[in-house]
């Protein structure tokens, strides 16, 4: 008897585990077209290449600074490494500006 019940038992579990499992297993289903990802086109890719490059160059920017404010960066290091961060810096802001006005006359 107490093996029977040991059997019971674990189909018992293991019926409930696939019962509850079962939503997370099989595809969704798409109710509108709002739900669907679509690629983006060639302009939202630019836009977010843009993007994501400026964010590079301000991110080393702002982690050069901490690091040359913690001590982790000689003075002369912070110096030599500064300038060209600044510059990719500028120039992807600028690349993000004139992308926004371009699509604000287009738009």
């Amino acid at each position: 008897m107490t093996t029977f019940a040991l059997v019971l038992g674990a189909l018992l579990a293991i019926a409930c585990v696939v019962f509850v499992s079962r939503p997370f297993l099989r595809e969704p289903a798409i109710a509108t077209d709002a739900d669907r990802l679509y690629a983006p086109d060639a302009a939202e890719r630019r836009r977010l290449s843009v993007a994501e490059e400026r964010d590079r160059a301000l991110q080393a920017l702002k982690e050069l600074e901490f690091d040359h404010r913690t001590g982790k960066i000689s003075d002369e290091d912070y110096r030599a490494a500064v300038g060209p961060l600044r510059r990719d810096a500028a120039e992807a802001l600028r690349a993000s500006e004139e992308l926004l006005a371009q699509t604000e006359r287009l738009g």
